[in-house]
């Protein structure tokens, strides 16, 4: 019995990385377009991974913040501390997405749902009001007026992600810049929302096994 119902539990969560990720994504980015959506929500227990040839931003703000949710399994609530990246427009090239639900019951082991965008040079991912919360990135980076040591609280536009304001100290570290340039990226997240996200070129596949975009 017990066996029976961790199987459940996997197929459960292994469902919620099969949900049609593109509409929910249009349907939130609408709301937050229109400032009918808090961009706050309670992060899944998985972490992805995102790369790019290019990502570049205007308006590049980055503070810390915490992002919480549960455990993989759902039990346990966890607190992820992390750099958050925000944008109020950005152009991507080459996007990939991936995230692995490890341990499928009925002999499919682990899983890898990956995420391919922008691939044509000449139609990029296009997002606005993008944050990105970041546990770990790793890129060539170029920054025009920078400003090192800001308050959190002051940072500007696009300012402090809304709904989030609890996680967040007014005085704390944070950084800003008029344009941000980030090449060769690979980045580990917990969360990314944006206003509007529009994906061209878009492929989703499922691959038995791990494959990850890194």
């Amino acid at each position: 019995m017990s066996s029976q119902v961790r199987g459940g539990t996997r197929w459960k969560r292994f469902a919620l990385v099969m949900v049609p990720s593109v509409v929910a994504t249009a349907a939130v980015g609408v709301g937050l377009a229109q400032g009918a959506l808090a961009a706050s929500f309670s992060v899944s227990g998985q972490s992805f991974k995102v790369s790019t040839d290019k990502l570049v931003g205007e308006d590049f703000v980055q503070y810390g913040s915490v992002a919480v949710g549960t455990d993989i399994e759902g039990e346990k609530q966890q607190a992820h501390p992390v750099a958050v990246s925000g944008f109020s427009k950005a152009t991507i090239t080459n996007m990939c997405q991936s995230v692995v639900t490890p341990d499928l019951p009925f002999g499919l082991g682990s899983v890898s749902l990956q995420l391919k965008a922008g691939t044509d040079p000449k139609k990029p991912v296009e997002a606005t009001n993008l944050y990105l919360d970041v546990a770990q990135l790793d890129a060539d980076a170029y920054f025009e007026n920078i400003d090192i040591g800001v308050a959190a609280g002051s940072v500007g536009k696009p300012g402090i992600q809304a709904g989030t304001e609890k996680a967040v100290k007014a005085g704390g570290f944070s950084q800003r810049a008029k344009t941000a340039t980030l090449s060769n990226v690979e980045q580990t997240a917990w969360a990314t929302t944006a206003g509007t996200f529009k994906l061209s070129n878009l492929s989703l596949r499922l691959h038995k096994g791990v494959k990850e975009c890194f």
